[in-house]
């Protein structure tokens, strides 16, 4: 091999998801394990790999989806190196271990398509957002690829009475079992975030952890109103 492309080559296969760099995931296909993914992600692949877009079982769960809110999906199945990415996003690989995760459907990579999983509207923003928040919630033992618009933070809520704000647009995940709220601050709305609406934030507490990039993509998400 060109010694300059040396250090680019896969690395071997240590488990079923794992990233290749910051910025794609390379996941171990086998017969019978299927993946479900975000449709056009697929960058390269090896062996046989086979994909049905949007199929049956996924159009029956995610038929809640609001417009503009969905991740179009598709199931993956067949032998070999399976590669994804999201025009240069970072990837963050979860192993779910028997617990769940409440994931923002635009920075939902890929998962197990053995995994329970269904969209749910967040309780609490009705009066913040005009139909509320709608997220896909993902729990079971298996594998989730999520995205994030550089760099993500994760932020251990901690199980205390204090809540930590998140400004909407920013958010990626949060543990399901996290009490979330809507909250109003016009104090704060001219040092929060970067566009018109950013006086609105999450507000989380209890046992659990949140996700947030650090960027603010408002097309990605249904924006918060007044």
């Amino acid at each position: 091999m060109n010694q300059p492309l040396a250090g680019y080559a896969p690395a071997p296969v240590t488990a079923r998801m794992e990233n290749h760099g910051n910025h794609m995931l390379k996941v171990a296909m086998q017969t019978g394990n299927d993946l479900l993914a975000r449709v056009g992600s697929m960058v390269a692949y090896e062996g046989f790999v086979q994909y049905e877009p949007n199929p049956p079982a996924v159009r029956q769960i995610a038929k809640d989806w609001m417009t503009g809110e969905g991740a179009p999906l598709m199931k993956c199945s067949g032998d070999g190196l399976l590669y994804l990415a999201d025009y240069g996003a970072n990837v963050v690989v979860i192993n779910l271990n028997g617990d769940g995760i409440s994931v923002n459907a635009t920075n939902l990579l890929a998962f197990d398509a053995h995994l329970t999983w269904g969209v749910e509207r967040v309780k609490g923003l009705a009066k913040f957002a005009g139909q509320g928040l709608w997220n896909t919630k993902i729990s079971g033992q298996g594998w989730v690829a999520l995205t994030s618009r550089g760099k993500p933070i994760v932020v251990d809520c901690g199980g205390g009475e204090d809540e930590t704000y998140v400004d909407p647009d920013a958010l990626i995940a949060w543990s399901p079992n996290l009490k979330v709220k809507g909250k109003r601050s016009f104090k704060a709305q001219s040092l929060i975030g970067r566009g018109s609406g950013e006086a609105y934030q999450m507000a989380f507490s209890g046992q659990g952890i949140v996700v947030v990039q650090p960027s603010e993509d408002s097309t990605d998400r249904l924006r918060f109103r007044g």
